[in-house]
């Protein structure tokens, strides 16, 4: 696929609501460009309060800039960012938002708990730093010097830094990059919490079955312009192929690829996989000529089969 896909019913909702209830996030016509690169082109986006949506798209995508301008690091060359209806540097200064994000570094010898207070010293009216800690999942942490953490360690603390001022937006930048499995489990379950506690969440991720499991909205963005923006389940729509998997000793390639709706046949071992464009004909003509068929499964597109499909196939 290389047009652009735009999800015009689920962004207006998203808008109407934002708009009606006061937008936790809206950008409008955002454009940055650095030198002859065009790195953001045109980002409208409105979050609203509660909201948690996921920002996917290929390296150079234009996803960390966006987030640059939507925080202030960044000036636009064109467009506006909003912040609960302030400009970004005023919605931080307000204690509105709390940001994790790629760049910076700890100074190695001090503890994990002086520096979650030196930044909660920082704001008007913080969580303490030891209910921070506990939110983070890092409170056996407290002691430990930054210089003897780990890499998924630092993030964790990352994450503390960004929730002890008890911000209503948390903003997280590749939050789970260089942690673990257990480590990426326990972190989304620290920001869910953050979310059933009405938080507005924003993050950018190349794991894109954070995106599916996490978030109540994706917003893809491809080129610096968002090509599709809606619930999982609407992302994936978008990519009509269906697959078939069965049990079917002895079958042969040929035969199942002239199965009307097949397009595409995979055969591993006993196991096939047929890729259709029209998944009921498909089934009703195997089940018919393969009595003896196990296992039958249709399965739709996953989030990375429609990542792809709407990006041109490049990688997070």
């Amino acid at each position: 696929m290389t047009n652009d896909v735009y999800l015009p019913t689920a962004v207006d909702a998203v808008a109407d609501t934002a708009a009606a209830t006061g937008a936790a996030v809206l950008l409008s016509g955002l454009r940055k460009r650095y030198g002859p690169t065009t790195a953001v082109d045109g980002v409208d986006l409105a979050i609203a309060p509660g909201e948690v949506v996921a920002l996917l798209g290929p390296n150079g995508a234009g996803k960390s800039t966006t987030i640059d301008m939507m925080l202030g690091l960044t000036k636009p060359d064109a467009g506006s960012a909003r912040v609960f209806g302030l400009g970004p540097q005023d919605a931080i200064r307000a204690g509105h938002v709390g940001a994790m994000l790629q760049i910076g570094q700890l100074l190695p010898d001090i503890t994990v708990r002086e520096v979650v207070a030196l930044v909660a010293s920082l704001h008007r009216h913080p969580l303490t730093v030891t209910e921070a800690l506990q939110r983070a999942g890092i409170a056996d942490l407290a002691r430990r010097r930054a210089g003897k953490l780990s890499g998924g360690q630092m993030q964790r603390v990352r994450f503390a830094m960004a929730i002890v001022p008890d911000p209503d937006l948390v903003v997280l930048d590749e939050p789970t990059a260089g942690m673990d499995v257990e480590s990426r489990v326990a972190f989304w379950q620290s920001m869910r919490r953050q979310a059933e506690v009405g938080k507005t969440v924003l993050f950018a991720t190349h794991y894109l079955e954070e995106a599916d499991e996490q978030a109540d909205r994706v917003v893809m963005i491809r080129n610096g312009r968002v090509v599709a923006d809606g619930s999982t389940t609407e992302i994936k729509s978008i990519v009509t192929e269906r697959v078939i998997r069965a049990t079917l000793p002895g079958a042969e390639r040929a035969a199942l690829q002239a199965l009307p709706g097949v397009d595409r046949v995979d055969v591993h071992g006993t196991s096939v996989e047929l890729h259709c464009t029209d998944s009921d004909a498909a089934l009703r003509a195997l089940l018919s000529a393969y009595a003896d068929a196990r296992h039958v499964e249709v399965t739709g597109a996953d989030l990375t089969e429609a990542f792809l499909a709407l990006t041109g196939g490049e990688d997070t």
